[in-house]
């Protein structure tokens, strides 16, 4: 089985790269199943049930968040409703929306990080431990883990390494050079990176965030406008063991 795996998707820009690149990428590498990262597909901030709709008619079949997640109040309800978005497992008892998606034993698992993080979330990696004890095995499972610090994002793969087929990580938007597969056969990157216009800070108008940094004064950030890039991984999956065979980054640009 192969599995793509997209980074963050940033804004309008970020949806238009996914339609205009992901149908060519899937017929290129026959590509089984794709995941994405939505929490910025609504204006760069947060996601709705219409951004939803693109992604999924762009061709992802599931898509993950993070701490961005509630930043569209009208997207709690969708939460409930579509099992194929995800908000991260570890937020605490009572938060609308689930963690974990699965079907055709594949199962994707949302985890958030608290290094750097301003939310307040449960241990993504006793999270991880109860939930590897308390459901049923399934063949592949995949995590996508949205955390700011490298070094957790590296400790989580480490941790998981072999209880689970891939962790790759998301939120910073900058792709890492460090696919690999850690010794006991489970897919690592720290970073996917991000689908959106690539002349920008993160994603964003460069001149909008300067004047953040420059004067530390509040101002609404938007997407940036340009040159667009999708970002992502490609991780062969050995549907007999759960064990990923490969990772390889696959970054396409809109020519």
């Amino acid at each position: 089985m192969r599995i793509l795996l997209i980074g963050d998707i940033v804004g309008k820009p970020g949806r238009k790269a996914l339609e205009m690149l992901l149908p060519g990428i899937r017929a290129e590498y026959a590509i089984d199943l794709v995941i994405a990262n939505g929490e910025n597909a609504a204006g760069g901030f947060g996601i709705t049930e219409d951004t939803a709709a693109d992604i999924f008619a762009a061709g992802a079949a599931v898509i993950t968040t993070g701490d961005h997640v509630w930043d569209k109040k009208e997207v709690l309800p969708y939460l409930g409703q579509e099992p194929r978005l995800l908000r991260p497992l570890n937020f605490p008892p009572g938060a609308p929306g689930r963690g974990v998606f699965t079907r055709n034993g594949v199962r994707i698992v949302n985890l958030m990080g608290r290094v750097f993080m301003k939310e307040h979330v449960d241990c993504p990696f006793r999270a991880m431990d109860a939930l590897l004890k308390e459901q049923p095995p399934c063949p592949i499972t995949i995590v996508d883990f949205h955390a700011e610090a490298s070094s957790e994002k590296q400790a989580l793969g480490w941790y998981l390494d072999g209880r689970v087929t891939a962790v790759v990580g998301t939120h910073t938007h900058v792709p890492t050079a460090d696919p690999r597969l850690l010794p006991k056969g489970t897919a690592f990157v720290t970073d996917l990176g991000m689908a959106g216009a690539y002349n920008s800070v993160i994603g964003d108008d460069p001149q909008e965030v300067l004047f953040r940094f420059l004067t530390q004064m509040p101002k609404a950030l938007s997407p940036a406008k340009g040159p667009l890039r999708l970002c992502s991984v490609l991780v062969d999956v050995d549907e007999a063991t759960g064990r990923a065979r490969d990772i390889q980054r696959i970054d396409r640009v809109v020519e």
